[in-house]
């Protein structure tokens, strides 16, 4: 076996890749606090997710490397820790000037149609703009944009194999359905549903981009905390229907955001479904759903409301072929959706000149340790 130095170990960890750099760790200057003794190793390793199921991963590679090398004998005492917060961002940003997410609190009020019209406004005003579809279990952007048949290319760069997303009116594109046949579920743990979305974020050649919309699934579970301890969210925009049960889960999500703990800034909220004009009485509107339920959460939240969208049947023709209707131009539809996007705007604007960058969520909980 090799003499135990801190060369030596060193050496040893070389063989330890960082999970979403892609890289060892002893190269990006992950190991500190080395110490070496008789038959023994102390370190702290810094990684990208602090998750538990990471940090165990990294834990386990550690000391497979050191008894590699040095024998089963020795006890290895490491410390999984979150890369600080600069040092994230600066690796996970390159190039993209805005992060946004759009969430819900539950499903069904057409979250997924918003932020496909919102990607399109953003775009039609001459922003490059990105989509991940992060709705890993329903993803339903390959269709609204008219490339659920597509596969994405890959393609090497500085060393490392990375995705081009899939482009269609201008935005640059991925989901999980672009990796799936069209007609099969998705059935995955938590872990995999995370780790699938990371590549699609980390490992995407997404070049230079104004904004990118980040498509969440509804509620608030594993991918919302992967993506707040992952990237600097710029601001989430909430989309409701006016309906009490789908503003009590509303009010949820906003308040996920505002956490102290994650503290994003909500941008605000979109009121969708708001009402139905008939096309035979063009001057009436009936309030389906409730009338203005997300524009008196909005008020009584203090947040922006960014826009009513009505419910028409031609905005779910228009998903459905793969043509969104802010394509329609002049229709009130579009211009609905015009508006909510230049409201959008406004708000990520004030944002950025009123509040400091958004940083990467700290894990709070203690950084496990391991002995053997």
């Amino acid at each position: 076996m090799k003499e135990l130095t801190k060369e030596s170990v060193l050496e040893a960890l070389k063989k330890v890749v960082e999970p979403d750099l892609k890289k060892d760790i002893v190269s990006q200057d992950l190991v500190t606090d080395l110490q070496v003794g008789d038959k023994e190793v102390s370190f702290k390793v810094a990684v990208q997710n602090a998750a538990m199921h990471s940090r165990n991963r990294m834990q386990e590679a550690c000391e497979f490397a050191i008894h590699r090398n040095f024998g089963k004998e020795v006890k290895v005492n490491c410390e999984v820790v979150a890369m600080k917060k600069a040092e994230a961002n600066e690796t996970k940003v390159k190039g993209i000037k805005n992060i946004i997410a759009v969430a819900s609190g539950k499903g069904g009020v057409g979250k997924s149609t918003i932020t496909a019209n919102l990607a399109l406004g953003l775009a039609q005003k001459g922003y490059k703009v990105g989509l991940v579809d992060a709705d890993i279990y329903g993803p339903s952007q390959p269709l609204m944009f008219d490339v659920q048949h597509e596969k994405p290319k890959g393609k090497v760069v500085d060393g490392k194999q990375v995705i081009i997303p899939v482009e269609s009116y201008g935005v640059k594109l991925l989901s999980i359905g672009f990796f799936a046949d069209v007609n099969q579920a998705v059935i995955w743990r938590g872990p995999m549903a995370t780790k699938a979305l990371s590549q699609m974020v980390f490992d995407a050649d997404w070049g230079e981009l104004d904004y990118l919309l980040l498509d969440l699934p509804p509620g608030t579970g594993d991918i919302h905390l992967t993506l707040v301890q992952s990237l600097p969210i710029t601001g989430a925009v909430i989309v409701s229907t006016p309906q009490n049960i789908a503003l009590a889960d509303a009010r949820k999500g906003v308040s996920m955001f505002q956490l102290d703990s994650i503290n994003v800034p909500v941008l605000g909220i979109v009121e969708n479904m708001s009402w139905f004009t008939p096309a035979e009485l063009p001057d009436n509107k009936y309030f389906i759903f409730g009338n203005e339920g997300a524009k008196h959460l909005a008020a009584q939240l203090e947040v922006p409301l960014l826009g009513q969208i009505p419910l028409v049947q031609s905005i779910r023709e228009s998903g459905d072929v793969g043509r969104p209707a802010i394509l329609q131009d002049t229709t009130p539809n579009a211009i609905a959706f015009k508006e909510m996007t230049d409201n959008v705007i406004e708000q990520i604007d004030l944002r950025n000149k009123t509040k400091a960058p958004t940083e990467v969520v700290k894990v709070e909980y203690g950084a496990p340790k391991c002995s053997s």
